[in-house]
């Protein structure tokens, strides 16, 4: 018997769609403050009278110098305040693995190799790039990421009415993205290794996944542990956020019997407005502030370095996805849902070429002594990460008429009973009650037809009395 088909970016799971409206409002916020804090920064940076102010701030050291942490602001933002949004992208993850999309491999499949090309195509578009034009190859690894909260923002901005499906397509994208980002950093960008420091970590780490098997309950045990196994991380020479994910990575994300929420779950709620609010806003407000000089846009265009990473985001990006995702259904037994177009996918790949957040981590580390190319690259994710919010505008715009229809028949509640009314259709329940509504509603009808009948009956009625009495 032939295996059946299965649709590609089908409609979720009710509980899968729940999940999805929530993270995504929490990171839709987080993305228009990312975006104001980014546009604030570029100000800051590019003011004549606030740019010392700017520099000053963003390299003024604070931290205990005795335990490895006198770091400045912009360095604290980084590899503190990151950590915490690398942290939020580990509970996501483990969720995705044990009860979300990932958790079935033939589902998983499509956003896992989806996320694989759309990092491989920008690697290899910076890589030609570079090679042809006699530039550097350390900045492989910029073009590879995609900031979800930015993409979102976008989103927002323009208004559109994205099915969740696509929406849930582009979160599992950046989730499985991150990991990937996440193993680049800890692998290409980690050289000298301290094995105590590591070992440290490494045993607070065990220590934190024991209390958590133990039910320990108790903010004020697990922050200092944090600290600690942090603070040895960074120490030890691995890139500080590592620390973030492997403790999210160690939450339970399923549900017991008895709960409501998983502790994964209940400690995301809590830390993903922190992450989303505060910590990457503040990342960017320090990362972000890059000469924007009509020069430097010139050189963006004109460096291989910086013409590398811009290529690879708004051309790698999308023809990796897309490709991916095209692949994946052309050669399994899958296919696209009835409601989307390729082009629809095509307007969320070329959305993922936005990759601000981890993209400007990424140029630190990759050309981390060199403060002039830094700058530069940093300016050539700032103008990729444009160019592909620009281009996603428009072909979303195009399709928004479409998306509005769809949206609006996945939220009719007819029967008002707080589920959509398509995840009810194979429920005798829901249309026992829709059947009712509408008798309620057909005798209300009756009972107006025969008022106004009474009352037409008596305009007539008294209108020829009258018509009488003149005759008279």
């Amino acid at each position: 018997m032939p295996a059946p088909t299965r649709k590609v970016l089908g409609r979720l799971s009710l509980p899968e769609r729940t999940f999805v409206a929530d993270a995504l409002r929490t990171e839709t916020v987080g993305g228009v403050l990312l975006l104001i804090a980014a546009v604030t920064a570029l100000v800051w940076a590019n003011v004549p009278a606030l740019h010392s102010s700017y520099e000053s701030v963003s390299h003024y050291h604070l931290g205990p110098a005795a335990l490895g942490l006198d770091l400045s602001i912009a360095h604290w933002a980084a590899d503190g305040l990151l950590a915490v949004f690398f942290f939020v992208a580990g509970i996501e993850l483990k969720r995705e693995l044990v009860a979300g999309d990932l958790k079935d491999p033939r589902a998983a499949a499509l956003p896992v190799v989806a996320a694989l090309c759309g990092m491989a195509v920008p690697a290899l578009v910076y890589t030609l790039t570079n090679l042809t034009g006699g530039g550097s190859l350390s900045g492989w690894a910029v073009p590879t990421a995609t900031d979800i909260a930015f993409a979102l923002a976008v989103l927002a901005v323009i208004g559109t009415w994205l099915p969740s499906a696509l929406r849930a397509f582009l979160l599992t994208l950046a989730v499985v993205d991150d990991l990937f980002a996440i193993l680049i950093i800890a692998v290409f960008f980690t050289s000298d290794i301290d094995f105590v420091a590591l070992g440290g970590a490494a045993v607070g780490l065990a220590v934190f996944w024991v209390l958590l098997r133990k039910a320990v309950r108790g903010w004020y045990v697990y922050l200092p542990l944090a600290l600690v196994i942090w603070a040895l991380m960074y120490n030890s020479g691995i890139h500080a956020t590592i620390a973030g994910v492997a403790m999210g990575l160690m939450l339970r994300c399923t549900r017991h019997e008895d709960e409501k929420f998983s502790p994964g779950e209940h400690i995301e709620h809590l830390v993903r407005p922190l992450s989303a609010g505060l910590a990457v806003p503040l990342f960017a407000l320090f990362s972000a502030g890059v000469s924007v000089s009509g020069g430097a846009l010139g050189d963006v265009f004109t460096r291989p370095e910086t013409l590398g990473v811009v290529l690879g985001l708004v051309l790698g990006k999308v023809l990796g996805i897309f490709g991916g995702t095209w692949l994946t259904a052309r050669f399994t037994r899958a296919s696209l849902s009835d409601d989307l177009q390729w082009a629809d996918v095509f307007a969320v790949a070329t959305l993922a070429g936005i990759g601000f957040t981890v993209s400007l981590l990424i140029g630190e580390l990759a050309f981390d002594g060199d403060a002039t190319l830094t700058d530069e690259v940093k300016a050539a994710v700032l103008v990729g990460s444009l160019t592909a919010a620009t281009l996603a505008t428009v072909l979303l715009k195009l399709r928004n008429a479409k998306y509005r229809r769809l949206y609006e028949a996945e939220e009719r509640d007819d029967d008002q009973d707080g589920i959509p009314d398509v995840y009810e259709e194979d429920d005798p329940a829901y249309h026992l009650r829709m059947a009712a509504i509408h008798e309620r509603k057909a005798a209300e009808h009756r009972r107006i037809a025969e008022l106004k009948t009474a009352e037409r009956l008596a305009e007539v009625t008294g209108g020829a009395g009258e018509e009488d009495d003149r005759r008279a």
